[in-house]
């Protein structure tokens, strides 16, 4: 790559683990500037998952990945894209190189612009990455943004987090749950039975099989309060997914001013990840087989 190549932030690991390294601007994507074996690793990715996804993701994401073309082969480029997703909800994509501070990602999301990482994973990471590549961000998110309830209620949470971000950071805790729950590990209840839609397991081979197949884990339905309000992990499988029973639920979940529950769940203790409260809506309880004890987010 030249010197006018983005550059490509990565987290530090040290002897504590990964420290965050953030990025804040867009940039252009470098498309000609992407290697074969920048391709051939999207090929490969996607076509691990194209194969292992119908009858476990839910209806509206495999159809926002044909709608993309996202396996007609190589990277695709953004600008193709955004041709696309502009017309069918207002949406952009925008090339960053690397995590986002939360006010900046928030911002992005609340003008319609999801940040794309323009980077993509080497060969020996297929199966494991500690931040999200251009895989996960593309592959992951974006099918869902055609859909245009969806794509309201990110709008819709990116102005919740600007929101959330001038009330403090125990009320930036609280929100990032509500995303790392839905967005990213988030399942459906359909009428073919249990979907996945959230980015985190659809961009995953593991954690596509293991979030409906393994009976360990909690599959719980969803209650805005209880997923505010509950511990999520960083370095495993989920323990607890919550399960909504529409987009149309997920959107009216963000319509009230947040101010009051912020203020309630500030005076609460936080749920563990792998706990089960008497009130839940139990899907599965799970076994908890392999769980960890400790190092809740």
């Amino acid at each position: 790559m030249d010197t006018n190549t983005p550059r490509k932030i990565e987290h530090q690991q040290t002897d504590r683990g990964y420290v965050p390294v953030y990025a804040t601007g867009v940039v252009e994507q470098p498309w000609s500037d992407y290697s074969r074996t920048d391709h051939e690793v999207w090929d490969t990715l996607y076509k691990r998952q194209r194969e292992l996804l119908p009858g476990r993701a839910c209806r509206e994401f495999l159809a926002g990945v044909e709608r993309f073309g996202l396996g007609d082969g190589g990277i695709p480029k953004f600008s193709d894209l955004n041709q696309v997703l502009g017309k069918a909800t207002g949406w952009e994509l925008v090339a960053v190189e690397g995590l986002l501070p939360d006010e900046v990602f928030f911002d992005h999301l609340a003008n319609r612009r999801f940040p794309v990482s323009w980077w993509i994973r080497k060969p020996d990471q297929l199966d494991y990455l500690s931040e999200p590549d251009l895989f996960h961000d593309l592959f992951g998110h974006v099918p869902l943004l055609l859909n245009p309830i969806f794509a309201d209620y990110m709008q819709a949470y990116g102005r919740g987090g600007m929101k959330a971000f001038g009330i403090g950071p125990e009320a930036l805790m609280n929100l990032t749950r509500l995303y790392w729950y839905t967005v990213e590990f988030g399942l459906i209840n359909t009428d073919e039975g249990l979907r996945i839609y959230g980015a985190g397991i659809v961009s995953s081979k593991g954690e596509s099989i293991y979030c409906l197949d393994s009976p360990a884990p909690n599959r719980i339905g969803f209650g805005l309060e209880r997923v505010m309000n509950t511990r999520y992990r960083i370095d495993t499988y989920q323990q607890t997914y919550f399960v909504i029973d529409s987009f149309e639920q997920l959107f009216e979940a963000t319509r009230p001013d947040f101010t009051p529950l912020y203020a309630s769940l500030k005076q609460a203790s936080a749920h563990a990840a792998a706990e089960v409260l008497d009130k839940d809506r139990v899907f599965n309880r799970g076994t908890r087989e392999g769980f960890a004890s400790n190092a809740d987010a």
